[in-house]
């Protein structure tokens, strides 16, 4: 699916944690299944639309206390 090539990188803050795909921010028309995403590398990409997902440098930064 070459979808995935078009999709911007949605920056996550520390307060939009645990993320989830599709995001609030996305057209109802677009949906499709709930997915968890797995940040713990810090990035990760939904395998559904193929939408990109980094950690903020603060929100990384946060994450190594836990």
């Amino acid at each position: 699916m070459t979808q995935a090539d078009s999709q911007e990188t949605v920056v996550l803050q520390a307060d939009q944690l645990p993320a989830y795909c599709p995001n609030p921010a996305m057209p109802l028309w677009s949906s499709h299944p709930k997915v968890r995403l797995d940040l713990t590398t810090g990035q990760a990409t939904c395998p559904y639309c193929g939408t990109h997902y980094q950690l903020s440098d603060e929100a990384l930064a946060g994450s190594h206390g836990h």
